[in-house]
């Protein structure tokens, strides 16, 4: 078997909240909880599984998603009226990348994790 990554934590506030904030920009369902956490499958089979916590310290999560996908969670983004930058240092605001020949944003979720969506990677 090779290895392959099967889940993380994401520490968050409210848990609940925190996954359907993703999930949402994602166009993702919800998992029903599990144990202590809160799932949210992406279509590799990795399972983001979020806890509650009095401490966050704020991690980056990247998804490669396709050129559909962008357009949907990009729009849900400026719709709900999240601030969106074109890198990870949240200096170039208002503003997408085109790395590698596609398209790429970053934005803070609610617990202010970086969240960054790119339909190309380096190869």
């Amino acid at each position: 078997m090779s290895v392959e990554l099967n889940h993380t934590i994401v520490r968050a506030h409210d848990k609940k909240a925190s996954a359907e904030f993703l999930a949402g920009i994602l166009g993702l369902p919800v998992g029903p909880p599990t144990g202590p956490f809160v799932p949210v499958e992406l279509g590799n089979g990795v399972t983001l599984d979020y806890a509650e916590s009095d401490e966050i310290v704020p991690q980056h999560y990247a998804f490669l998603v396709g050129e559909e996908e962008f357009d949907a969670a990009f729009t849900r983004i400026r719709d709900a009226g999240i601030e969106y930058y074109a890198d990870p240092g949240h200096h170039e605001r208002g503003e997408i990348n085109h790395r590698w020949g596609g398209r790429g944003v970053y934005f803070d979720d609610v617990n202010g994790h970086n969240m960054e969506l790119l339909t190309r990677t380096a190869q």
